[in-house]
């Protein structure tokens, strides 16, 4: 399993910071989502019970639920980074798993109840969806369209 400030940088780059993403998204403000996760410690493999925030292409995590302007993020994840959100209860062997996964990176958690967890996975991959760069029209290759010779 990868760590989390391997996750952290792949997802942010290397230069960002949480005062970066603090101020580029006011997550404390109508978030998309919220709720209660377990996921794994960054350098102890416990699991502890976080306060998630889905906000502007953005997954955020807290100690606390109670959550400000002044409020510190204990991390933040980049969703346009990411490839899959799916269940991983048979990955984990635990009840209510799902996993986040980018290129190089897997991250796991685990919700409540499996309402919950299909909430999540689901607002979670429409964020995705919504935050991924969009194909652009030069970027289509139409194999139909070319010349034999230049096949």
């Amino acid at each position: 399993m990868a760590s989390l400030a391997s996750l952290w940088r792949t997802t942010t780059g290397s230069n960002s910071n949480r005062e970066e993403e603090q101020q580029s998204v006011d997550f404390w403000n109508a978030p998309e989502r919220t709720g209660w996760l377990m996921k794994q410690g960054e350098y102890i493999k416990t699991w502890r019970r976080r306060w998630f925030v889905l906000k502007k292409g953005r997954l955020f995590w807290f100690k606390e639920n109670y959550i400000t302007r002044d409020s510190k993020p204990r991390g933040v994840i980049q969703v346009n980074t990411c490839l899959t959100v799916k269940g991983a209860e048979d990955v984990l062997n635990k009840q209510f798993a799902f996993e986040l996964s980018t290129s190089r990176e897997t991250m796991y958690f685990i919700a409540d109840n499996d309402k919950e967890k299909e909430e999540w996975i689901n607002s979670i991959g429409r964020s995705i969806v919504q935050h991924s760069r969009s194909v652009t029209e030069s970027e289509v290759v139409d194999y139909d369209s070319q010349r034999p010779d230049q096949q």
